[in-house]
């Protein structure tokens, strides 16, 4: 059997996928609904590894939350300065067992 690897180091890339970040960040949220700018910080404050980075994974984040039909807009802020993003409940459950596998939303 192959070695275990070990535990990735504080700034070292995450393994896990864009939707995988936003999905667990979305999800470790009261209202299980984000800004994105807090998904943002969540991801920086979680992965040290984005803090020192050029902002240039912030665009893969806004592409997977707009091109992805597993997450959806969930209204404006009370600030009028953006929209919440939730997971689209047909992927809730799959998401929150951790399986985020990339499939169309079964509307």
């Amino acid at each position: 059997p192959p070695a275990p690897r070990p535990p990735p180091e504080p700034g070292d890339k995450p393994s896990q996928s864009y939707i995988a970040l936003i999905s667990t960040a979305i999800l470790s949220s009261p209202e299980k609904k984000l800004l994105l700018s807090d998904i943002y910080q969540w991801i920086m404050d979680n992965y040290p590894y984005f803090k020192n980075k050029e902002k240039s994974w912030r665009n893969s984040v806004r592409h997977n939350l707009s091109l992805n039909e597993c997450f959806v807009k969930a209204g404006r802020s009370d600030n009028g300065k953006g929209h919440f993003w939730a997971i689209h409940p047909a992927n809730l459950e799959d998401f929150a067992k951790g399986d985020y596998h990339r499939r169309r939303a079964r509307r």
